[in-house]
């Protein structure tokens, strides 16, 4: 296959999704499907937001409601860690998962990257070597 076979893919996922032709919850890669692996994200994000919960909040609105509505039907969740904000939007129906302070506007997005998500995520952990993590973590493309 060439390099850019997963882009022409994804374009026709993109194509489709917006088409209303199909809906990505069901896409696999033969084990799991998006639906699967998104049900487990939440899942695992709520329980370390629980076990976190002096640095964990959740809400049904974005710093700017006014020029950033809420995504219908979500609620962003996240962590204050020490490397910065980390969060996700959550389908509402999965509210009472996280049980953690609720604020009335989630803080103000600072653009990161999915690579320092994951580095900010890991800077939670009282003994994380970050340069390790972050070696791992960039190692990954």
């Amino acid at each position: 296959m060439e390099n850019n076979t997963h882009e022409y893919i994804n374009g026709i996922i993109v194509e489709m999704k917006d088409a209303h032709l199909l809906t990505t919850k069901k896409v696999s890669d033969k084990h799991h499907t998006f639906g699967d692996l998104y049900l487990q994200r939440t899942v695992l994000f709520s329980i370390i937001c629980n076990q976190n919960k002096d640095i964990a909040w959740k809400s049904k609105k974005h710093y700017d409601e006014v020029n950033d509505p809420m995504f219908n039907g979500d609620f962003v969740v996240g962590l204050n860690t020490p490397e910065g904000i980390m969060s996700y939007h959550i389908k509402l129906m999965y509210w009472d998962l996280f049980d953690v302070p609720e604020i009335p506007n989630a803080p103000k997005y600072d653009g990161y990257t999915p690579d320092e998500a994951l580095l900010r995520l890991r800077s939670i952990l009282p003994n994380d070597n970050q340069e390790l993590s972050k070696n791992l973590i960039l190692s990954k493309k």
